[in-house]
């Protein structure tokens, strides 16, 4: 027979691990999110129902890591430049957000005959929530969309404003209200954003520089974001504003697909979350409930007015901002669960006199209800939403692709996969790592096995990204032609293929193999030398030679510049030589995702070369976008830039040759690429 409440910490870690597994299956099987399954255990086996488990400090340890895991994840996930472009959408939503359900809520209060300090702290309860259901969203690929955005940056706003309406009323009722309490608040508040905002980038870019092993990558993100989050205790706010500033800080140096961002998300989601929604399960009362019948007129009277007030929020700033209906509803879902935060406020209104038993209940109702809700309308209506974005007909630069990546060396591998995970997206074609083995002397044999190794390597590095790959290994007398049919044969797409810096004749723009590769494929190409890691760019610099925008290839090579700059969070500062940098912005502005980007007109290339190159600082990264010999925009001096790019800090650029099929010459006339000049092979270079 077992002790109820169980105190054994093993069986306690077994019970939760069982509900964490059979949970989320019931609740498949009844076409119900997952996360209902898990707050409803926490009500059945928790201290107020059959009492298995007890709501003791390592279940509200367990439980607080866990939302601040899912405030720290939006913080990661969010669109910054959404954020930045559309801020006052987030602002307009968070004060309707908060402000309707407020006075709601208070108007409740008054009309029950509480006082205006109990008033105002119900009002406030309603109008602060939990972004509970983001994992649903986050889970099902539209974390990025615009509705979401403008939900999660209100989000900080409502809680901001809950909180400092519970510390006001708490210093009101304390005699503490004075001029000296509200300068001391502010400070505090001002001092603490400033440094977190400062400090953490510049720890955060030091240590991503020097430092690549996995396990301590995570330690190191796991110690900024609960360190932040006590230190916003420390002056006064709620840990979750301090665990949503981490993840905005970290935000641009921990890439959406990266093995690193699959580690964090991992934990969280199969450990601390789960923890988090049982430990919200288990504040249910239900025999306080039928003791209390005037408990439930209170609660339906909060349940109507907390939902009423989070859909008009939604409502109106939906129709402020075009959004869609699904969209209005899934920010609906998103904003409208209450959690830990509001039962702590409630809880302090209890200990202050304020609240009776029967509203400490009413409240916990509301909880329960609004995080069955939330979750379901999120669940339902992110579905719509993403089925609608995957049947969108598909455009040129839409098209799924595939990406081949040589392999030679193991020192550069992790660099070239890391940009392979960035431009692959959301895309379900797996990569296509490459070893080319060069046939003859009889030493083939160790030289496949050697080459097997080191792909096994890029199966492991993928593997933690949770990226699928189809490894490729060819025997060729001739390095080039290997890779020329490993493409034919898998039909790729792009190319993304290392450079050493080394050349073995000044004729030559790269070696052998690379010139070769280049004269024998039409397929986008990206030579890349990467002399710091590619998440620690701040600024991408892109050159443009005149006359590039008329290539074919071209859109898709800014589709290409704009999503890495997306995935690690930088801005585009754009060169445009000898022509109407206008047009070329114009053309940016049009291609997805939105990047801040400025353009500057260079009128000769030795300008560009002896100015902008050696202003480059060290976390710039070099995009230039260039042109195989005879066709439209080549120029001689773009065969010298990857000499001159090699020899400058940080030493870290990409050379994108567009996709080459028919052209239009500068007038508009249709031809066919002009055949170029063959070069001879040499030593491959990677």
């Amino acid at each position: 027979m077992i002790d109820q409440p169980v105190t054994n910490p093993v069986l306690i870690f077994a019970i939760a691990m069982v509900i964490f597994l059979i949970a989320p299956i019931i609740m498949v099987r009844l076409k119900l999110p997952g996360i209902i399954g898990l707050i409803l255990a926490g009500v059945v086996i928790g201290p107020n129902g059959i009492g298995l488990l007890d709501r003791d400090p390592t279940i509200v340890l367990l439980g607080t890591v866990g939302l601040l895991y899912i405030i720290f994840i939006a913080g990661l996930e969010i669109d910054l430049e959404g954020f930045r472009k559309y801020r006052r959408r987030s602002i307009i939503f968070g004060s309707l957000s908060f402000f309707i359900p407020c006075i709601l809520g208070t108007g409740l209060g008054f009309a029950l005959g509480y006082s205006v300090e109990a008033s105002l702290l119900l009002g406030s309860l309603l109008g602060s929530h939990t972004l509970l259901a983001y994992p649903i969203a986050s889970r099902l690929g539209i974390s990025k969309n615009q509705a979401v955005t403008t939900t999660v940056g209100g989000t900080i706003m409502t809680d901001t404003f809950a909180l400092l309406f519970l510390a006001v009323i708490a210093a009101s009722l304390q005699g503490d209200l004075s001029p000296i309490f509200w300068v001391q608040m502010l400070v505090s508040l001002s001092v603490y954003v400033l440094l977190v905002l400062v400090i953490i980038p510049r720890l955060a870019k030091l240590f991503f520089r020097n430092i690549s092993e996995g396990s301590t990558e995570f330690i190191f993100v796991m110690a900024i974001l609960f360190v932040t989050a006590f230190f916003a205790t420390v002056v006064g706010l709620e840990p979750i504003i301090g665990a949503f500033l981490a993840g905005l800080c970290l935000n641009r140096y921990i890439v959406d697909q990266s093995p690193l961002m699959n580690r964090i998300k991992f934990v969280g989601n199969a450990l601390f979350i789960p923890f988090f929604l049982l430990s919200v399960g288990m504040l249910m009362d239900i025999q306080v409930l039928l003791q209390q019948p005037e408990a439930w007129i209170l609660a339906a009277g909060i349940v109507v007015f907390v939902q009423f007030g989070k859909y008009m929020a939604a409502w109106i700033s939906g129709q402020m901002n075009g959004y869609s209906k699904e969209e209005i509803k899934l920010m609906f879902g998103l904003s409208v669960p209450q959690a830990v935060a509001t039962l702590a406020a409630t809880l302090v209104g209890f200990e202050l006199g304020l609240f009776n038993s029967a509203t400490v209940n009413a409240v916990i109702v509301m909880i329960l209800v609004t995080c069955i809700v939330g979750p379901y309308m999120v669940e339902k209506y992110s579905r719509t939403i993403s089925i609608a974005e995957e049947q969108k007909p598909y455009k040129p630069n839409q098209l799924q692709e595939r990406i081949l990546i040589p392999l030679a060396n193991p020192k550069t591998m992790e660099s070239l996969l890391d940009l392979a995970f960035v431009l692959r997206g959301q895309s379900q074609e797996p990569l296509y790592p490459l070893t080319v083995v060069q046939k003859g002397n009889g030493t083939s044999e160790s030289k496949v096995a050697e080459a097997e190794k080191m792909l096994g390597h890029a199966v492991t590095y993928a593997a933690g990204a949770q990226i699928p790959i189809q490894l490729l290994t060819r025997v060729d007398q001739n390095i080039s032609r290997g890779v020329v049919r490993a493409i034919e044969e898998t039909r790729i797409s792009t190319i993304i293929i290392g450079w050493n810096g080394k050349l073995s004749t000044p004729q030559m723009i790269f070696g052998g193999i690379l010139d070769q590769l280049l004269e024998r494929t039409n397929e986008m190409v990206l030579v890349s030398k990467l002399g710091h890691p590619l998440n620690t760019t701040k600024r991408i610099i892109v050159v443009l030679p005149p006359g590039v925008n008329h290539k074919t290839g071209f859109f898709e090579a800014v589709r290409k510049i704009k999503t890495i700059a997306f995935g690690i969070g930088a801005s585009i500062y754009a060169f445009v030589m000898k022509d109407n940098s206008g047009q070329y912005e114009t053309v940016f502005q049009e291609i997805k995702p939105d990047v801040t980007s400025k353009f500057v007109t260079m009128n000769t290339w030795s300008e560009l070369l002896e100015n902008v190159l050696l202003m480059l600082k060290n976390d710039d990264l070099v995009v230039v976008v260039s042109a195989r010999r005879g066709t439209i925009a080549w120029h001689p001096q773009l065969e010298r830039l990857p000499r001159e790019l090699s020899k400058a800090v940080p030493e870290s650029f990409i050379m994108i040759y567009p996709q080459e099929t028919e052209e239009y010459d500068m007038r508009g006339a249709r031809g066919t690429a002009v055949p170029r000049t063959y070069l001879p092979y040499g030593q491959y270079e990677d």
